[in-house]
C-alpha cells in the first residue's frame, strides 16, 4: 500500500492547498483544451489513482493521479452545477 514519503506529512497546510489548488487548474485547463465537450472522466480518474496506490507508485505518479482526479471534480462543478 502506497506510504507518504518523509516531509510531504508535514507540509504546511496553507501551502499545501494553495499548490495542490494551483496544480489541478492547470491539469482542468489542459483537459478542457483537450476535451472542449465535457467527458467525465472521474471514475477513470479515480480507478486510476486507486491502482497507483495498490501499486505502491512513486509519489509523483500518485500526485499526478489525485491532481486528474481533482481537476475532473472541478470541471464537473464548473460544467453541470
Amino acid at each position: 500500500m502506497y506510504r507518504l514519503e518523509s516531509g510531504k506529512a508535514g507540509i504546511n497546510p496553507k501551502e499545501g492547498t494553495v499548490k495542490a489548488s494551483e496544480k489541478i487548474c492547470a491539469e482542468y485547463l489542459r483537459a478542457s483544451k483537450k476535451f472542449p465537450k465535457f467527458n467525465s472522466r472521474i471514475k477513470e480518474e479515480l480507478d486510476e489513482l486507486w491502482d497507483a496506490i495498490k501499486e505502491n507508485a512513486t509519489n509523483d505518479l500518485v500526485e499526478e493521479e489525485a491532481v486528474q482526479v481533482g481537476a475532473m471534480a472541478l470541471r464537473f462543478l464548473i460544467d453541470c452545477c
